[in-house]
This record gives C-alpha cells, sequence and structure tokens, in this order.
C-alpha cells in the first residue's frame, strides 16, 4: 500500500512538472563567466524596464491610459510599486484583487512585472503601511532621534513590526506563486523601497539603546573575519581604524561617532528586510532585491537616508542579507559611472532599477547592459512621456530586444563592453578579441552637424565580439577607429560592415556600408540621432 501511495505521487509530480509547475522552473539568476544572468520562462532576459509614478498604479482606472505608452516603448518590464495599505487595509484580511488585475494587464500586453513593495518603509519612510499600524504606535513603535522625538519610520527593533510585515509579504507572495507561477509574469520582487534613517544616524528608540549597548552580533564578526581581504575599503578602515577587534560592543569594535551608529542601523535594518525577504522566498522563492537611495558625499548620516544599501555599509548589508540576492542604486546623482563601479565592486550583479528619466538615461542603460553586463535598467516615472513611439528609450530598447540573444550567449566572457560619451567625455579607448577600439562622439568629427554645438547630447554604445576579427556595434551617436594590439606595424581595416536588423532572432542585413559612410575604411560611424546595429568585419595588413 505505501508503495502504491509513493506511486501515485511520483505520477502526480510527474504532470506537474510537465505543466510548468516545477519549483526549478520559475524566475532565478544563473551565474554564466563572471557574471549573471536572469532566466525568465527558462531563458536569459534582459529588463528593459520602465518603473511607474508611485500612485499611478493605486487602480486600474489610473493605469488605463498608460499600458499603451508601455508597449510603444518597447518595454518588456513594468515595475510596479505593490501597496502594503491597499492589500490588507484591515488586520487579517487581504484583498489582492489589484495585484491580479496588473498581472493579467500586464500578460494581455506581453509584458514581464518587477513588483516593488511598499510595505514598512518607502523612501526612508512609512508611509504605506496600513492605517491599523500607523494609529497604534504603542504596538508598532516608529524611531525616535536623539531628543526623543518620534518619526514616521517604523523602528527595525519591533518585532511587532517585523511580523507585520513579514505576514502581509509571504501572504503576498503566496498568492503571486497560486496565481502566476505557470505564467512568471512577475519575475523579482523588491523587498521595501530606498530604506534609510532619516534625521538622526541612528534610532535612538529604547529598543534600539538597549541593542546598541549589546555584543556585536558573532555573525556580522564572522563574516568580517572570513572576508577580510575583500571587505570594501571604507568599512576595513574603520575596523582598522580600532584595531581589528573580534568582540565587543558596537563602539568598542567600530569606535564613537556616526560612522558606528550607520553601521549599527545598516545591520538591523538588512537583519529585518531579510526576514521578510527569507519569508516570501518561503512562499515562492524568485529573485529579490533591495535598493538604495545615494548619499551626496558633503552629506554626513543622518543628513541623507544613512544605512541603506549602500556602497560603504554593503558588507554589513551582506552579512546579515543572505536571503536577498543583490543591492541597486537609484540614480537621481550624475555620476553613474562611479556608483555603478561601487555597486559592481566585489563582483556582484548589476540591476538599475530606478534612474531619473532624463534625456540622458536611454544612453545610460545602454551603457549599463554594454560595459556592467547588467541584467537591466529601469527610468523612473515613464508614464510621463506625452509620445511614447517617438522617444529615444523606445530605439534603445529595440536595439537591445534584438541583441538580446546574441548578448546573453557571450555574456561572462569577456566578449562584451560598453561607452558613454558627452561634451566632457568624447573618448573612451576599448580593447576586445585583437583590436583597439578608439570611440569618439559623433560630434567629434568637425563636419558634424552638432560639432559647434554648446552642449552635446549623450551618446552610448554596446559592442560584441561573436568571432574571429567580427563583432556588433549598436548604439547612436559613435564614430569608431581600430588598432591591431598584437603587431603594431600592421595597420586595422574594415573588410565588410553592415547595418542590418534582428528577425526571429536571424541577421538580416539591409544595406551594405562603404565609401562615404566609412570615410573611405578609416571609420564606422553611427550618427547621432541615429539608432543602428552594425556588424563590422576587420583585417589587418602591412
Amino acid at each position: 500500500m505505501v508503495g502504491s501511495i509513493k506511486s501515485i505521487f511520483i505520477v502526480i509530480g510527474v504532470f506537474a512538472m510537465q505543466l510548468g509547475f516545477s519549483q526549478n522552473n520559475i524566475p532565478n539568476l544563473h551565474k554564466k563567466g563572471n557574471k549573471t544572468q536572469l532566466i525568465v520562462n527558462e531563458k536569459p532576459f534582459i529588463i528593459l524596464g520602465g518603473e511607474l509614478g508611485n500612485s499611478s498604479a493605486t487602480t486600474m482606472e489610473s493605469m488605463e491610459p498608460i499600458w499603451t505608452k508601455l508597449t510603444d516603448m518597447n518595454l518588456n518590464t513594468v515595475l510596479t510599486p505593490i501597496y502594503w495599505e491597499l492589500i490588507e487595509k484591515e488586520e487579517g484580511k487581504f484583498d489582492f484583487s489589484l495585484v491580479d488585475d496588473l498581472i493579467l494587464r500586464a500578460r494581455k500586453e506581453n509584458l514581464k512585472l518587477v513588483l516593488l513593495w511598499f510595505g514598512s518603509w518607502k523612501n526612508s519612510m512609512s508611509s504605506h503601511a496600513p492605517e491599523w499600524v500607523k494609529l497604534n504606535q504603542k504596538k508598532y513603535p516608529r524611531i525616535k532621534d536623539d531628543k526623543g522625538k518620534s518619526h514616521e519610520i517604523l523602528t527595525p527593533f519591533s518585532e511587532n513590526n517585523l511580523q507585520a510585515d513579514l505576514n502581509a509579504f509571504q501572504k503576498l507572495m503566496a498568492h503571486i506563486k497560486e496565481f502566476d507561477q505557470k505564467n512568471q509574469t512577475v519575475i523579482m520582487l523588491q523587498v521595501e523601497n530606498e530604506i534609510g534613517m532619516l534625521p538622526t544616524a541612528r534610532d535612538y528608540h529604547p529598543l534600539a539603546n538597549d541593542a546598541f549597548k549589546k555584543e556585536v552580533p558573532a555573525e556580522l564578526l564572522q563574516y568580517m573575519q572570513k572576508n577580510k581581504a575583500k571587505l570594501v575599503p571604507e568599512f576595513l578602515e574603520i575596523w582598522k581604524t580600532n584595531g581589528f577587534k573580534t568582540s565587543g560592543n558596537w563602539e568598542q569594535i567600530f569606535g564613537k561617532g556616526l560612522n558606528t551608529d550607520e553601521i549599527f542601523m545598516a545591520w538591523y535594518f538588512s537583519k529585518f528586510t531579510n526576514k521578510i525577504a527569507k519569508a516570501g522566498k518561503d512562499s515562492y522563492a524568485i529573485p529579490m532585491f533591495v535598493n538604495a537611495a545615494l548619499n551626496a558625499p558633503e552629506k554626513k548620516p543622518g543628513e541623507y537616508p544613512s544605512a541603506g544599501p549602500l556602497p560603504h555599509v554593503m558588507d554589513v548589508w551582506k552579512a546579515a542579507g543572505t536571503a536577498i540576492d543583490f543591492l541597486s542604486p537609484d540614480f537621481y546623482n550624475p555620476s553613474f559611472k562611479h556608483w555603478n563601479d561601487l555597486f559592481t565592486r566585489q563582483g556582484d550583479p548589476l540591476f538599475i532599477p530606478e534612474h531619473r528619466f532624463d534625456a540622458s538615461a536611454p544612453f545610460k542603460g545602454l551603457y549599463a547592459i554594454g560595459h556592467y553586463e547588467a541584467m537591466g535598467f529601469s527610468p523612473f516615472s515613464i508614464e510621463s512621456v506625452s509620445d511614447a513611439k517617438k522617444e529615444p528609450l523606445s530605439k534603445i530598447y529595440d536595439l537591445v530586444k534584438q541583441l538580446t540573444p546574441v548578448i546573453e550567449s557571450n555574456k561572462g566572457q569577456g566578449k562584451i563592453d560598453g561607452v558613454l560619451l558627452d561634451k566632457e567625455n568624447q573618448l573612451q579607448i576599448i580593447t576586445l578579441g585583437n583590436y583597439e577600439f578608439t570611440f569618439k562622439h559623433d560630434y567629434t568629427l568637425n563636419w558634424s552637424d552638432g560639432a559647434k554645438e554648446e552642449k552635446w547630447p549623450t551618446s552610448s554604445a554596446i559592442i560584441i565580439e561573436i568571432g574571429k576579427d567580427e563583432f556588433y556595434i549598436a548604439g547612436s551617436g559613435i564614430v569608431v577607429t581600430f588598432k591591431p594590439l598584437k603587431d603594431k606595424n600592421l595597420t586595422a581595416g574594415i573588410l565588410k560592415t553592415d547595418l542590418g536588423k534582428f528577425e526571429n532572432e536571424i541577421w538580416r542585413t539591409i544595406r551594405h556600408f562603404n565609401g562615404d559612410q566609412t570615410h573611405q575604411g578609416r571609420h564606422l560611424r553611427i550618427s547621432a540621432g541615429d539608432y543602428e546595429i552594425q556588424k563590422l568585419k576587420l583585417y589587418t595588413y602591412e
């Protein structure tokens, strides 16, 4: 009898797998070479995203005029908030109808969703907590500043705060699994939003004060000792200054001051968020990440949303956040390369869930996907455009969409790079295969229409090595020249340049370039305002 029952369960399990319900057949992260791929419906996926404004998805009526804009901009993914206050208006009573409506409509539009959990914290504040949480401060306490004043930020030191958020998130993830696992419309979750401590560097609630006096958790100290050789330098220096101690309370290990206050809060923010993420993954284990509001260098902890998942405390977040897959930057800061370098310096994957939707955004997105081999990119308030089809983002996303199979097949192999150019950064040199490539802004050509303009538009390109001496170059506003790497006595020439496109993942040449289009064989050019993929074959001669 036991054998018969076991056989029945095996048959049921095989049938479920055939229907696509295998636990492994869900969105997941896969390491390829030295980079990370997002796998959706068992295929590599690059997020060509856009994040909705904070209140756009509060009703389906407010969303109705937005869907066409999203598809017209060639998005494949929408990042949308899910609001704790709307799904659990009464404690213990859940309404997922808005979530279901978003999923169903996204499927209809052939779009994927990354859901942003606006739970305990959104831009530091607890503005999206339900009324029953906000109105019961005794049970659900808030942080206190150094003068004992409460602020609208739930303290991470309260078990009641944790359990209320955790219960809602776990119920949400269980519902998404039941409603969406087969289709995989929801592909990732952002847990909370731009967590950070204000207006002081640490919480002075009595629960926080008690924790601050205690020993630094062994879990953090063990992580620090095990990873000492690769800790970020800012964090390592604080530990070093205080003698690399391996036991003691927070001030004994890290010294007195704002840096210690921030490290302390980073640990407890991460610990809280990790418990939320783990509970969600226990229900449905799709990728989960956290995002950071970037700090200005002249600001001190507490003057910016400190202790969030920022580069200088990323080791603390990693030590506590074992269920969190990666940390992500939100960009309202012009230093794009600088911050991305910091987020990726320990070999972590890059995903940019939010970027100011300015004129530079599309080109920075292409650069991130090229240079950092990012999993995706997403401007904020994506619905704010008037004519979506004319947006440069639409044209850049179309290029990436065509190239995605080529990008993902070469990912992590040292065969992909990208450039980002403007008037202040007119030139960039990269090496790939057997060649040195010099990329210049299109306006560096003295006959270019915009060469004398006071302000130059941002331009960018991605380059992919696909074979010996053969490359795809795609982007806008660039001029490329070439040199052989090995033999400096040789000259690199263009054997063939074709303008083309991918149709059903098959390359089709539209036009063969030569003569004026290649400056008589001396360069490859994609003019500013044009958005092209060119297939390039080089050779060398004496």
